[in-house]
């Protein structure tokens, strides 16, 4: 036992060289009760060359008391010298689904839950135009199926769009810019990607709808330790939309405190700040965050309304996983008007 969690808190791989880590991970919502589960990281660089950027290759498995279940795959794989950069994420999971409505004004009470599986398959594949400048196709499948959709004791809401579950492939396009060296630990650097995706019947889509996705980042160094970092997040769509595709508000990454898809309509736009400890002046394995953020949703970007925006903030905890490629593990609890939310995750939010 000491070996395990010697091996799990230490970090004594060779600058370039491949680093794994696996650590248990519990928590606790009313809709799963215990839930307990894996995460395992692979860091590495392409030909275990130092002077390449670090790719990441993420996992996390989960098992709860009401017997959900779900595994997870996030990746940003660079190759040498950045001639192709691979970008992407998997679900695949059984798991409740809180429903609150659709709009930004929706009731924060007895949400409706959702029982369904869910396969999601997004990946990039990006090739090097110019320094830093990438552009290349992209693909989305997500499909909602075995769904059982469980209205509230004292009230309904009307079955929104893709209730009864169903399949829909996008295909697109996405430009990105990239200038980060370390992707999970961003000191230095500016992230900007805008994709354009197409759900078409004729792809096999149940339904016919497009959007396009816009994400920018960007991390600026205070001093040898500190980082003050921001973001500007957008998802803007139209056509018929099932309600599991539709922009959603809340999650691990941004809005944190909100749960995801608390709020959700077919256009949303949101920003964030954050500043970072890393790590503290008095401790060499321990640092810290504070951030804000607020976001918006509406069924149309000319609806977007002053009285319609929410904020969230919090605090986190870091502690170095992986001192000699500066990766921290975050725990952040968000603060909203609806209650805190806490997060466990390899890497920074953004």
């Amino acid at each position: 036992m000491k070996k395990i969690i010697r091996k799990a808190l230490s970090d004594t791989t060779a600058p370039g060289r491949p680093s794994f880590r696996i650590y248990p991970t519990l928590a606790y919502s009313p809709e799963t009760s215990f839930e307990f589960g894996f995460s395992s990281l692979l860091l590495f660089q392409a030909k275990n060359d130092s002077l390449n950027r670090l790719s990441e290759l993420n996992a996390f498995t989960f098992v709860t008391l009401e017997g959900q279940y779900g595994i997870w795959l996030d990746n940003a794989i660079y190759g040498d010298k950045d001639k192709w950069f691979f970008l992407g994420k998997t679900r695949f999971q059984r798991f409740p689904l809180l429903y609150y409505g659709i709009g930004p004004e929706t009731s924060g009470h007895d949400p409706a839950l959702i029982d369904a599986n869910y396969l999601l398959l997004k990946q990039r594949v990006l090739r090097k135009i110019i320094p830093n400048f990438f552009a290349g196709p992209e693909i989305d499948y997500q499909q909602l199926y075995n769904t059982h959709f469980e209205q509230p004791e004292n009230h309904s809401y009307p079955l929104p769009l893709g209730s009864s579950g169903g399949r829909n492939l996008g295909l697109g396009a996405a430009l990105v810019y990239d200038n980060r060296h370390n992707v999970l630990n961003v000191r230095k650097g500016f992230f900007g990607e805008i994709s354009y995706l197409n759900y078409n019947r004729s792809l096999g889509s149940k339904y016919q709808f497009s959007g396009w996705n816009l994400d920018v980042r960007s991390a600026h160094p205070m001093g040898t330790r500190n980082v003050l970092a921001w973001q500007v997040y957008g998802n803007f769509f139209s056509g018929n939309i099932p309600f599991n595709q539709l922009a959603l508000m809340g999650g691990e990454m941004i809005m944190r405190g909100y749960y995801s898809g608390r709020y959700r309509d077919k256009n949303m736009l949101a920003v964030q700040t954050e500043y970072r400890w890393l790590p503290f002046r008095f401790s060499r394995r321990f640092g810290g965050a504070a951030f804000a953020s607020a976001a918006v949703v509406a069924p149309r970007v000319g609806q977007f309304a002053f009285r319609h925006i929410r904020v969230a903030g919090g605090v986190g905890l870091r502690y170095l996983l992986f001192p000699q490629k500066d990766i921290y593990l975050r725990l952040d609890v968000g603060f909203t008007k609806d209650g805190p939310g806490f997060y466990l995750f390899t890497g920074e939010a953004f």
